[in-house]
């Protein structure tokens, strides 16, 4: 054994790195969404969830995929994050694309600040 060894107490769940870490998979950004979507795995497709997202012009941010297949019958879960504010058209997209869409969350980061600084700007132009 070595100094970068990493003991798990459970020998079955190894345990990660600590620059694994949830906030280095997604690290905040502005202006995005999260997306949890599911489907058979014979169904999964990167390039087809990222044409889907691509349809309603957003950006996919991240692609994490998971397996939970004791709560859903052995399906492929797959979270997205997305560059768009109103996730709604890019889960109807992906809906058209023949995904099940479980979740959708948009990430409160730039509500707050950004978009009260944005309405300040606008009007401050429109009072000149």
């Amino acid at each position: 054994m070595t100094s970068k060894d990493y003991i798990s107490p459970n020998e079955f769940l190894p345990a990660l790195p600590p620059e694994h870490s949830v906030e280095r998979l997604f690290p905040p950004t502005e202006e995005s969404s999260r997306i949890l979507v599911s489907c058979i795995p014979a169904d999964y497709s990167a390039s087809r969830i990222a044409r889907a997202v691509e349809d309603c012009d957003a950006h996919l941010l991240n692609l994490n995929v998971t397996a939970d297949g004791r709560r859903l019958d052995n399906r492929v879960v797959i979270e997205l994050r997305v560059s768009h504010r109103s996730p709604l058209s890019v889960a109807r997209s992906l809906e058209r694309y023949g995904y099940e869409v479980l979740d959708v969350e948009h990430d409160a980061l730039a509500d707050d600040g950004l978009a009260s600084d944005r309405i300040k700007e606008l009007m401050h132009y429109i009072d000149l």
